[in-house]
């Protein structure tokens, strides 16, 4: 792992994880609201930023710590399902935290991924992306923040090892087709993760631990371990990892500590 642009803060479990994430995360908002109009983040699934979400919507002191109104919401990826299914991500984090929040209806850009048409949906969300940041063809957006988990077989997002989308190096969003479920996933791709100001890894469980333990110290195979694709171009990157999921890592090469 390169260090320089990356720390690493492990803490106890998932709970752990959620409240440490959710902290850092109201403090960049702050942060980053000082010197701008408007904060962007891309949201992840997963049941581990589910808890993230809660907290920001349930908890009272981080909830009005953030002015809202301000906030504008994003998709990492989306399965190629209506909102209301229960695999879409937007309906988890729908269910966890915007419907408890006072965002307005026009800060949540959501991937349409109900549309028949994969490709479609991926190519109305580019231009949903290009129009806030006012950005032309060829240029990459600049998120404030991205959420990232990781798979047991070291995905992240919807780039899945071995997939069409790992290779992209032009386009924001693709519609990737993953072999292993015979669908299709919507995805941001590397590039654009890749210039965000600040990126938050969260990834939990010992069944993580040896994709962890390949992405962080292992050689560099990045079509099998897409995740190791994820290296902050400008901005940082921050692993948030429980004791189980670090289980494999050598103590003496983590890099550096946040605590």
């Amino acid at each position: 792992m390169n260090s320089k642009n990356q720390k690493i803060k492990i803490v106890a479990d998932a709970e752990a994880m959620g409240r440490a994430a959710a902290e850092t995360l109201v403090k960049h908002i702050s942060e980053s609201l000082q010197t701008r109009d408007v904060y962007s983040i891309a949201l992840s699934g997963g049941s581990t930023p589910r808890r993230l979400y809660r907290l920001l919507a349930g908890d009272s002191e981080l909830r009005g710590k953030i002015p809202w109104k301000r906030v504008h919401f994003f998709w990492g990826d989306e399965r190629h399902v209506p909102p209301d299914h229960p695999d879409s991500n937007y309906h988890m984090a729908f269910e966890a935290m915007l419907s408890r929040i006072p965002v307005p209806p026009a800060n949540i850009h959501r991937i349409h991924a109900e549309d028949p048409d994969a490709d479609q949906a991926a190519g109305d969300y580019v231009r949903d992306i290009r129009r806030f940041f006012d950005i032309a063809s060829g240029e990459i957006p600049r998120f404030n923040c991205v959420l990232l988990g990781m798979g047991s077989d070291g995905h992240t997002a919807s780039l899945f090892p071995g997939s069409p989308a790992l290779g992209e190096q032009k386009r924001l969003v693709v519609a990737n087709w993953v072999e292993k479920f015979q669908s299709y996933r919507i995805t941001l791709t590397v590039s654009v993760f890749n210039n965000a100001d600040l990126i938050l890894f969260l990834v939990s469980g010992k069944q993580k631990a040896d994709a962890l333990q390949a992405v962080l110290e292992g050689d560099w195979a990045p079509d099998r371990y897409p995740a190791q694709r994820i290296q902050p171009k400008h901005g940082s990157m921050l692993w948030f990892l429980d004791r189980p999921a670090t289980k494999r890592l050598d103590v003496n090469r983590r890099g550096p500590q946040l605590d």
